[in-house]
């Protein structure tokens, strides 16, 4: 491979088939952070516009993730904006871990919050870059990142078989 970056998820995808790849990540994200707040007790109005604790602080992400989303999903495709969608809700889900994690100590919950992290960094990685959002490999290890993560949050007890999927 030359030291150019990949451009697309396969050869020539167009951008609506970048969209699918970013939005399926950034859905697949949003679910697992409100499996795991929902996990933590944290409830939609413990948002705060300025948050003072971890609490606040997941409430408001997953607040704002929402309206992403809703902007994500009416707006044309744009690959490098879908993955900084995809990479937003990737970093509220490692928020909402964070704050699961603090609420019960084991091995699950830990592993859990490691993939989440996991997750995020592979989602800004794709989301980065001198192509955001087209690098075809960086693409790639984000969805399986991501994948891992769902796996870790179902075996941590957030979420249930069927309530978060890639």
């Amino acid at each position: 491979m030359s030291g150019r970056n990949e451009t697309s998820t396969g050869s020539g995808a167009p951008e609506e088939s970048l969209r699918t790849v970013h939005g399926a990540r950034a859905h697949s994200a949003y679910e697992r952070a409100v499996a795991a707040c929902r996990y933590a007790g944290v409830a939609p109005d413990a948002a705060e516009i300025v948050p003072k604790d971890p609490v606040g602080r997941a409430a408001n992400a997953l607040r704002l993730s929402a309206r992403s989303l809703a902007a994500l999903d009416a707006s044309a495709p744009d690959p490098a904006a879908d993955a900084r969608c995809a990479r937003n809700t990737a970093a509220t889900a490692a928020l909402a871990a964070q704050v699961a994690a603090a609420r019960e100590s084991s091995e699950a919950a830990d592993a859990a919050l490691r993939a989440a992290l996991a997750a995020s960094g592979a989602a800004a990685a794709a989301a980065g870059g001198t192509a955001p959002g087209r690098n075809a490999s960086l693409n790639a290890a984000a969805e399986e990142a991501e994948r891992r993560a769902v796996a870790a949050a179902r075996g941590a007890g957030w979420s249930e078989a069927d309530a978060v999927t890639v």
